[in-house]
């Protein structure tokens, strides 16, 4: 499939808000990029472009793409088809039909869509008249066909054969207007393009957002209407009550303007319709109304996504309030307005029309298996969910609706465990757990390592003070060898100059010997001090190297844990 939606990953912040909105289960991709950042981007063959995402990101990170540019560039080339849908007159209520102007003045075709509505209601009751179909689900909207499509395609057998109202439009202005100009449609939806390529009839869709934005830029100025009427000079016939089809239970109403009786139930809006389409997919054939009426807009293709209205739904049901009298202002009956009248454009259909030209097939995608309870296990296990009320705590945060669900859309590729919140947490604790126990053992090394930085300073205050010691010794010992010295030379001279010794003699000579005696004795002290402090010195110096060997296998130890 085309690529429809877009994404922007640089804005993406990861808040998985497009997840949670969207009803298609496997159309949004997540990842975590190496900056730890979460991503989510679009997988286009399971994405049904309904474009809630589009709506609900406040970030700008998710945008769609139409055919607005190639469209306008073929505008300026040759001359095509204009189909108006009925949403533009809610949409631009006084622009509209200067809108259809401009391009009437561009030299293009103008035709109403709600013509095509008006086929659509008269196939839908003459087939339900017939019995050609059984009980259906309605398929103007192209989100709920792809839906059905993608993930429901039990439901194919139920949902309508008969063609969109722009397709009704188209068939009718090929086949019996002979009109074989490329054709481009205004539109307030993006998944209308889905529909255009399935059926190949539409060659553009151009929505009515883009198509403003393509204004501004080209400083197209549309000048106001504000007369209010709702009647304009189409090239074909104008529709009549077909132009409520945009409003919710649009279609319903058609129907029971013919036949009230017909047992009709009505759907919109994502966070309901798809829900509700499930759940009619699980029912028996006999609790099915005849008619479900869906549609993916809460409040309608009046304000659908490829709009980009800021009205309210009270401005909008009010246009089209309007455009409702003014419809039924031109439907003709030939009994009156009273029950049973009959249409007198549904008999002229009856007498011109096929009924089989306004029918179409679809295009069932194959089904993605569901993992089993086994296989499911092991990602629950990488969630960090271990027990039954770990794997049903449902906080949505990750953007599906059950844990279960995010189990299988991990088991799918199409997320990660990271992006779980429980998980995350568990993570966190765990790693706040981790944080605390080394934060204790680091505050028992630090003070290991305090204590042996204080023995080590005091040890190497010893060593200075002994150092200083070793140095009085040492000048005290020098002194003491010089004084020994000059004994000693002394009693050379003595005895060299004195061959015999008498009394005086021999005295002066003990005198000399015991002081050299005294200053061997201080001599011998001084060698001895210094020795003893050169041993604290060696003896601190190896308390040093333990110390330093010690704090070195403290931090190694700090290090492993």
């Amino acid at each position: 499939m085309k690529e429809l939606i877009i994404v922007k990953p640089e804005k993406c912040v990861g808040c998985n808000s497009c997840v949670r909105t969207c009803p298609a289960p496997e159309a949004n991709i997540t990842k975590m990029l190496e900056d730890g950042r979460f991503v989510t981007t679009v997988n286009p063959d399971r994405c049904i472009a309904c474009g809630e995402c589009v709506r609900n990101c406040s970030h700008g990170a998710r945008d769609y793409i139409d055919d607005t540019e190639e469209a306008l560039a073929a505008v300026r080339k040759e001359k095509l088809i204009i189909l108006a849908t009925p949403a533009i007159k809610s949409t631009f209520p006084d622009k509209w039909k200067g809108i259809l102007n401009w391009f009437r003045k561009q030299g293009q075709l103008i035709y109403d869509v709600s013509f095509g509505a008006d086929i659509c209601t008269w196939a839908h009751l003459r087939a339900i008249q017939n019995n050609t179909v059984g009980n259906v689900v309605t398929q103007p909207c192209a989100a709920i066909v792809k839906y059905v499509e993608t993930y429901q395609p039990k439901l194919l057998k139920n949902l309508s054969p008969i063609h969109s109202p722009i397709m009704c439009a188209v068939v009718y202005i090929k086949k019996y207007l002979q009109r074989q100009n490329k054709i481009i449609v205004l539109s307030p939806c993006i998944a209308k393009k889905n529909e255009f390529m399935e059926t190949g009839l539409v060659d553009y869709n151009v929505t009515f957002q883009k198509l403003e934005e393509f204004f501004e830029k080209n400083h197209v100025v549309i000048p106001p209407d504000y007369a209010g009427e709702f009647k304009y000079d189409f090239e074909g016939e104008q529709g009549q009550v077909g132009a409520i089809y945009p409003r919710p239970g649009g279609l319903r109403d058609n129907l029971w303007l013919h036949d009230p009786d017909l047992n009709i139930t009505t759907s919109e809006g994502v966070h309901k319709v798809y829900p509700e389409l499930d759940l009619y997919a699980s029912l028996p054939e006999n609790k099915h109304p005849r008619v479900f009426d869906v549609l993916s807009c809460e409040f309608g293709c009046n304000v659908g996504a490829g709009t980009g209205s800021k009205k309210t739904v009270f401005d909008v049901m009010e246009t089209m309030r309007e455009v409702e009298k003014e419809a039924k202002s031109r439907r003709k009956t030939s009994g009156g307005l009273f029950r049973g009248a009959e249409d007198k454009l549904f008999k002229r259909f009856d007498e011109e029309l096929q009924l089989g030209d306004f029918t179409r097939k679809y295009l069932p995608a194959i089904p993605t298996p569901v993992p089993t309870d086994k296989q499911l296990d092991p990602i629950f296990e990488s969630m960090g969910k271990h027990t039954e009320a770990d794997k049903h705590y449902d906080c949505h945060a990750c953007g599906y609706r059950s844990c279960r669900d995010m189990a299988i859309a991990i088991f799918r590729g199409l997320n990660t465990s990271d992006n779980c919140v429980v998980h995350a947490k568990s993570v966190l604790i765990a790693r706040h757990s981790a944080l605390m126990n080394q934060h204790e053992k680091m505050a028992n090394i630090n003070a290991k390592c305090k204590d042996l930085f204080d023995k080590l300073d005091q040890d190497v205050d010893n060593i200075v003070g002994s150092m200083g010691s070793i140095s009085e010794s040492t000048n005290a010992t020098e002194d003491r060898a010089k004084v020994v010295h000059d004994l000693l030379s002394k009693v050379i001279t003595f005895c060299s100059s004195n061959d015999k010794l008498d009394e005086n003699g021999l005295k002066t000579l003990v005198t000399i010997l015991e002081k050299t005696a005294a200053a061997f004795h201080d001599l011998n002290d001084n060698v001895k001090s210094t020795n003893e402090n050169t041993e604290k010195v060696n003896a601190h110096v190896d308390d040093i190297r333990k110390l330093a060997a010690s704090i070195n296998e403290t931090l190694k130890e700090s290090e492993k844990k």
